[in-house]
């Protein structure tokens, strides 16, 4: 696996964790966080010492296999050395704690961040460190379980199924279960003051009451979506999906696994950022359940989230997908052509191409094969890769099966290549 060339300080290749269970304690007034971590992790070759991903906390204690083991925490990395080299599968148990505040970098402050009332976490790409200890690798997936507890005006909703909940004096505390395979980035906690809003069958909102009424229309549509996105891509990948909206202002909407997460002024009454409603459930399937394998292939979480996005106006009777593709064609086409698609580097993770030109992508295949050819390899591609990690060559080798012809060319063109190929 190696570390991600787009981002090396992160992740490991000496081993793979498999589950994390986490028992997170936080006191929102004082942003405190008491925690403790257990990894289930396994290596192909013995290790006398080994690094997980943590950043900004204080560790108290570092167990493995039973015995206690000496560490290091400075620079973002805690290494460990194990009273005894480890071998196959190992457990490592870190209790840790402080004031949790995100990893500062070039996409600006990711990860676990104070609300005007609450908390949340914004992992991608580098974020996850902030709250855990983590093989923060894009392509190692693990199943969670964490146990949350917080003062007892704040609800909380984190990454999986709710199992359990209990009250003790003056905190409550939430359990819940993630079994399917899930990148750190993708692992969340929500810590608010809100109020239940039924969307549909295994969908609710969590939104803060002064925002009911207009969430309530914002939000709407969200089970027609869950019905038109299954159709086009198959059974949704989890077992419910949790819309939050935060009391805050947030610069850009947050997926994470089976969750989804909008700033107040996404919110207005008016469906006015519906788009990013139906952006952030696709992403459920494509960039959730298939994860990319790294960060080079990011087109596949993006581009697929932007064409369901103009699949999903065309199916609601607004802007039809070729009137979307041809207006971002045509605002795309005279900006320099310095960015390869199927490799953007890290410098265009989140360049806004990645996101358009992975559409007109979509749709120049569409056009190509047709729609019946497109909507299948659409389906197979979000089945047969269902919680697993995935390249831009698997989707490629996958559309020439159903396809039955050689479409080099065009992929060549579109994501290989710098200048913008003609939208026929």
């Amino acid at each position: 696996m190696g570390s991600d060339p787009y981002l090396p300080g992160h992740g490991t290749s000496d081993l793979r964790v498999r589950h994390y269970d986490l028992e997170l304690d936080y006191r929102v007034g004082a942003n405190r966080l008491t925690a403790r971590a257990v990894l289930t992790a396994e290596c192909d070759a013995p290790l006398a010492r080994f690094a997980l991903d943590l950043a900004g906390l204080t560790v108290r204690k570092v167990v493995v296999d039973g015995r206690d083991a000496r560490f290091a925490h400075r620079g973002g990395k805690l290494r460990v050395t194990p009273a005894r080299p480890v071998s196959g599968g190992f457990v490592v148990e870190v209790r840790y704690g402080g004031n949790p505040r995100p990893v500062r970098g070039r996409w600006g402050d990711i990860g676990w961040d104070e609300l005007t009332d609450g908390a949340l976490v914004a992992s991608q790409p580098v974020g996850a460190p902030s709250w855990f200890p983590c093989n923060d690798h894009v392509g190692d997936k693990a199943a969670y379980r964490m146990t949350v507890t917080a003062e007892a005006p704040y609800t909380v909703r984190a990454t999986g199924v709710l199992t359990g909940r209990r009250r003790s004096a003056g905190t409550r505390t939430w359990v819940f279960e993630r079994p399917e395979p899930t990148a750190t980035y993708l692992a969340g906690v929500q810590i608010g003051r809100y109020e239940e809003l039924p969307l549909g069958p295994g969908q609710t909102a969590f939104v803060p009451p002064r925002l009911r009424r207009a969430a309530t229309r914002d939000l709407g549509r969200h089970a027609a979506m869950m019905r038109t996105l299954t159709g086009w891509f198959g059974p949704y990948p989890f077992g419910e999906h949790h819309v939050v909206v935060a009391d805050d202002d947030l610069d850009v909407p947050i997926e994470a696994q089976g969750m989804s997460v909008f700033g107040a002024n996404h919110v207005d009454g008016r469906r006015t950022h519906e788009r990013l409603v139906l952006h952030e459930l696709a992403h459920q399937w494509f960039g959730n359940s298939l994860t990319i394998a790294g960060w080079r292939h990011i087109w596949l979480n993006e581009g697929f989230a932007t064409y369901a996005e103009w699949l999903w106006s065309e199916a609601s009777g607004g802007r039809s997908a070729a009137a979307h593709a041809a207006g971002w064609h045509a605002a795309i086409a005279p900006r320099r052509a310095d960015l390869v698609l199927a490799d953007p580097g890290v410098g265009g993770l989140f360049d806004e191409r990645v996101y358009k030109r992975g559409a007109l992508t979509l749709h120049a295949l569409r056009g190509r094969v047709g729609d019946a050819v497109f909507f299948a390899l659409l389906r197979d591609w979000a089945v047969r890769y269902r919680h697993g990690s995935v390249t831009t060559e698997q989707f490629v080798a996958l559309t020439g099966e159903h396809a039955g012809a050689d479409l080099s060319g065009l992929f060549d063109a579109w994501l290989h290549r710098k200048p913008l190929p003609p939208l026929t």
